[in-house]
């Protein structure tokens, strides 16, 4: 039990993949994305296995901190395209949004959920204490991997359906074009600390 509400108290935690789900909502995306949360949930089930079944064998904790780089310059990425994105209303009488935000893939939501410093910080724990703790073994690793990634998948989808529902009250561009904005600046928030704690590393090193 401790397992899933240590797992779900991170994924649900605010973060670069829920604010990307919560953006995708808010611009009237949230079916389009279903891509996205399962890039989400897969990447999740990949890291399990991975580390499931190898603990901390095959990725040293020397190489860490250049994920968290590496991870920190995609969500930098992804924050400048969110920011920089426009939404307008081409016909105000069907009640049609149209925006220029590129629809999240399958491939974004694996991308930067594998690279996403969080979505370790619920791995390492789990595969290399809790489940051997547990007695976690065998078939049981690929079982209960795959509950999580479940969870992992629903955690940006329940974003992504709160800024729907919020979205589906505004009726202005602008108003649009500002939450693209807060939530690009929060997606640079989530980079900036990132690249710090990859700094950091090497000036304690």
């Amino acid at each position: 039990m401790e397992i899933f509400l240590y797992s779900f108290s991170v994924m649900y935690s605010p973060g670069p993949v829920n604010a990307m789900g919560l953006n995708a909502g808010l611009v009237g995306q949230f079916r389009r994305t279903v891509g996205f949360f399962l890039g989400v949930g897969f990447a999740m089930f990949v890291l399990f296995i991975v580390f499931g079944y190898t603990g901390e064998a095959l990725i040293s904790k020397a190489i860490l901190p250049y994920l968290t780089l590496i991870g920190g310059g995609y969500t930098g990425y992804l924050a400048y395209k969110v920011y920089t994105s426009k939404v307008s209303f081409p016909d105000r009488a069907e009640g049609v949004t149209e925006t220029e935000l590129k629809t999240l893939t399958f491939w974004n939501g694996f991308l930067i959920q594998a690279l996403n410093p969080k979505g370790m910080m619920v791995v390492l724990p789990v595969t290399t204490v809790m489940f051997p703790a547990a007695q976690i073994t065998g078939i049981l690793i690929s079982v209960v991997s795959a509950l999580i990634a479940i969870a992992g998948a629903g955690a940006p989808a329940i974003y992504s359906l709160l800024g729907a529902l919020i979205g589906s009250r505004i009726t202005k561009s602008s108003h649009f074009d500002t939450f693209n904005r807060l939530m690009g600046f929060i997606l640079a928030i989530c980079a900036c600390f990132m690249l710090y704690d990859f700094f950091l590393h090497f000036h304690k090193g």
